[in-house]
């Protein structure tokens, strides 16, 4: 079983991704190659000069599976309670987790389709976002959502941040009390 199954390899889910392996999370991405961020040209990314799309999330993924994070090539198709946790299906498989969270960006079919409750979305060109508290928590237990899908902006620093932040949530809760992540300058 999983403890964190991110849906979405975007900024926000590598970026969660990245903080779910590097707690020791036991972690899986699903992802359907079809991120918003594979067609961008990035230079208003802090600390990242100018970056192609495509080499943003090859990085992203490379961090992430760098600290044990597993990625799959896979549409989700649904999102189920089961035993202890949940169950992600997906066109070929299915996955025992402890929490979901999704980050696929301004698709929210799967969400509609597991329960979860969405809203109208406020950036442009989004239509409808996951209804998710500020931590990232949606109404059903144990799936979160962030970045774009949780309704915050398209912009690539801001998704991964937000990806970041659930994470971190999702983290805590699994520990029973806050994570923090802080590395130092290695000499």
């Amino acid at each position: 079983m999983y403890d964190i199954t991110i849906i979405g390899a975007g900024p926000a889910g590598s970026s969660a991704a990245l903080f779910a392996a590097k707690a020791g999370k036991k972690t899986l991405v699903i992802d359907h190659e079809k991120s918003m961020t594979k067609r961008a040209w990035v230079e208003n990314h802090y600390g990242v000069k100018g970056i192609s799309g495509p080499d943003m999330l090859a990085i992203g993924k490379e961090q992430a599976t760098s600290f044990g994070a597993e990625f799959v090539q896979a549409a989700a198709t649904g999102i189920t309670k089961s035993g202890n946790g949940l169950t992600v299906k997906t066109d070929g498989e299915s996955y025992e987790t402890k929490h979901v969270i999704l980050a696929t960006g301004a698709l929210t079919d799967l969400a509609s389709a597991s329960g979860v409750q969405t809203k109208e979305g406020t950036e442009p060109r989004i239509k409808t976002v996951v209804d998710a508290d500020p931590n990232g928590k949606t109404n059903v237990e144990g799936i979160w959502a962030a970045g774009t899908a949780a309704g915050v902006s398209v912009h690539t620093i801001i998704t991964a941040g937000d990806g970041a932040k659930v994470a971190i949530n999702v983290i805590s809760e699994l520990n029973g009390e806050r994570y923090v992540d802080h590395d130092i300058l290695k000499a």
